[in-house]
């Protein structure tokens, strides 16, 4: 069989009886495409397989032709994802944005310092929100989870009204699904106690950005952001100016350490499938 890869060097040696090229072709059957890649996979007949490196798949599961299994990478990202997370909470406590600002400026005040949340609600809690919560817990962070399903020590969206006014802040780690799509909206933002934090490292989709901009305008919330709708975000987008945001431009989980991991899955993936076994994060089976 043949598979191709957008680095097939990171792919690592092929399995028995598995040829990586460098370019796809009519007879690949397993690819691995970068986030950014543009390969056209309707015109690939033999194809059956398209693992990703990433979590989400929300940027190529309409393209992925019907019959062709769609795998993620889910787990291979949690850590940096995890780590990331942190940063934001202390880059926000610690005043990281006015800091830099007055760097820019080439001024030395004081600028009051914060302290790190202390409970922090987890929207979307999954195995990225557990690696969140074990880095935490030695800052003595309470995590709150929040999920589609309740199961212990997790609570529904349906009770969001309810805990986000006893929370200092939310960390947003929702799927892009027509579900989610603008959940976190005026409503949800304002249920918010004033001065909390908003941190989304899920997907833009799930946030209204129009009714985020008037939250931080209204300085009732901080935010970070990692993902934003639309994305990237235009030049001269009001949430660029808007006060009390720090915006990176969606790599939350791109680290050697994550991106090496995800190769590996990779890796495995086509071993797995070379050899007839079950392969492991089945987004779609392609029927």
């Amino acid at each position: 069989m043949i598979a191709w890869a957008a680095d097939p060097e990171a792919l690592g040696p092929a399995p028995p009886g598995v040829e990586i090229v460098g370019e796809a072709n009519p007879e690949v059957e397993f690819v691995v495409p970068r986030w950014t890649e543009s390969l056209a996979l309707g015109e690939l007949p033999a194809l059956r397989v398209v693992q990703v490196l990433s979590a989400g798949v929300d940027w190529i599961a309409e393209r992925v032709p019907k019959g062709v299994m769609l795998c993620s990478a889910r787990g291979a990202r949690d850590g940096a994802m995890a780590e990331w997370i942190v940063w934001a909470l202390l880059a926000d406590a610690k005043r990281s944005r006015p800091l830099c600002e007055q760097q820019a400026r080439g001024e030395w005040h004081v600028v009051p310092l914060g302290d790190l949340a202390r409970r922090v609600l987890i929207l979307g809690h999954g195995s990225i929100g557990r690696e969140t919560a074990a880095r935490l817990a030695p800052f003595g962070v309470t995590v709150v989870g929040v999920a589609r399903r309740a199961r212990p020590g997790v609570h529904t969206i349906e009770e969001l009204p309810r805990l986000l006014p006893e929370v200092d802040a939310m960390v947003n780690l929702l799927p892009a699904t027509p579900a989610t799509e603008g959940l976190v909206d005026a409503e949800v933002l304002r249920a918010m106690r004033p001065g909390a934090l908003y941190v989304n490292a899920g997907r833009g989709a799930t946030t209204d950005t129009d009714d985020l901009v008037a939250a931080l305008h209204d300085g009732h919330i901080r935010a970070v952001v990692d993902v934003t709708e639309p994305e990237p975000l235009p030049e001269g987008h009001p949430l660029w100016s808007a006060p009390g945001v720090i915006i990176t431009p969606h790599h939350a989980g791109d680290t050697p350490a994550a991106e090496a991991a995800s190769w590996r899955l990779a890796a495995d993936q086509l071993r797995r499938y070379a050899a007839g076994e079950p392969l492991r994060n089945v987004v779609s089976d392609g029927y």
